[in-house]
C-alpha cells in the first residue's frame, strides 16, 4: 500500500506561482502519477498526468501552458509547478498513482484507474 503526502499549498495572489510536491512511500518507477483538484461544491477533476518514465505528460486545457508536472523517481516525488495562477485554480489538490500501468489511464482526466491517493493540499488564489 502506497502512502502519498502532498505539500506546498498555500495562499497566493492572482498571477503568482506555487510548487506542489507529492512524496510517496514506495517505489513509483513503474507507475503513472497524476494531480487532481476539487473545488467546493464541484467534482474532483484531473489536472495533469505523467508517465512513469516522464516521457509523456497530459494536461487539461484550463492549465496548459501554466502548469508543469514532473517527477523524480529516485526521490519518489511528483511535482506540480503552477504559474500565472487564477482564482478559479482555488481547490484542494490531490496527487494519485496508478499501480496498473506505466501510462496514464486512458480515461484521464477522469480519476478512474488511479488507486492510491493523498489527503490533499489547499491552494487558494485570492487578492
Amino acid at each position: 500500500q502506497l502512502q502519498l503526502v502532498e505539500s506546498g499549498g498555500g495562499v497566493v495572489q492572482p498571477g503568482g506561482s506555487l510548487r506542489l510536491s507529492c512524496t510517496i512511500s514506495g517505489d513509483i518507477s513503474v507507475y503513472a502519477a497524476g494531480w487532481f483538484r476539487q473545488a467546493p461544491g464541484k467534482e474532483r477533476e484531473g489536472v495533469s498526468c505523467i508517465r512513469s518514465s516522464s516521457s509523456s505528460t497530459k494536461y487539461v486545457d484550463s492549465v496548459k501552458d501554466r502548469f508543469t508536472i514532473s517527477r523524480d523517481n529516485a526521490r519518489r516525488i511528483v511535482y506540480l509547478e503552477m504559474s500565472n495562477l487564477k482564482p478559479e485554480d482555488t481547490a484542494i489538490y490531490f496527487c494519485a498513482v496508478t499501480r496498473r500501468s506505466t501510462a496514464c489511464p486512458p480515461l484521464f482526466p477522469e480519476p478512474i484507474g488511479f488507486d492510491s491517493w493523498g489527503q490533499g493540499t489547499q491552494v487558494t488564489v485570492s487578492s
